[in-house]
């Protein structure tokens, strides 16, 4: 039960690459882990459960939306987890984050406000999950 993660925040399903530069969102489900460099917002979409990890030396610029969240990297950006938040002591975070549980090793830095989801609106945590898949926005 302690300092096990469950399936879902071990699974990968998308793996962007030290070398790698996406400038624009990127929606996904399920796993993604980023080790490069994403300027955008990024999204889990749809009810599956997902989580984003974001290793030591990668970045993101933008907004983040998911389920579980497992940062090692630097977020410039607004993070809403639906579950649990998990710093590392590499992260360096530099917006609000609203989060149902949160975990922070010695060393992670925020800059920006806490936000507690059952504390501020307990239905607030879900609603950015609620995502259309990227074909219903294209339709």
């Amino acid at each position: 039960m302690f300092g096990r993660e469950s399936k879902s925040q071990a699974r990968v399903d998308i793996l962007v690459g030290a070398s790698a530069r996406i400038n624009g969102d990127v929606d996904f489900s399920g796993g993604l882990h980023v080790d490069g460099q994403v300027r955008g917002d990024v999204r889990a979409y749809g009810s599956e459960e997902s989580t984003l990890s974001l290793g030591e030396h990668g970045s993101i610029e933008g907004n983040v939306v998911a389920t579980h969240a497992v940062l090692n990297g630097a977020v410039r950006g607004d993070i809403r987890v639906a579950e649990k938040v998990v710093l590392g002591p590499t992260a360096r975070i530099t917006g609000t984050v609203y989060y149902k549980l949160i975990e922070s090793a010695a060393g992670a830095e925020i800059n920006g406000l806490l936000v507690q989801a059952d504390a501020a609106r307990p239905a607030a945590a879900a609603e950015p999950l609620a995502l259309p898949s990227p074909q219903a926005a294209t339709a």
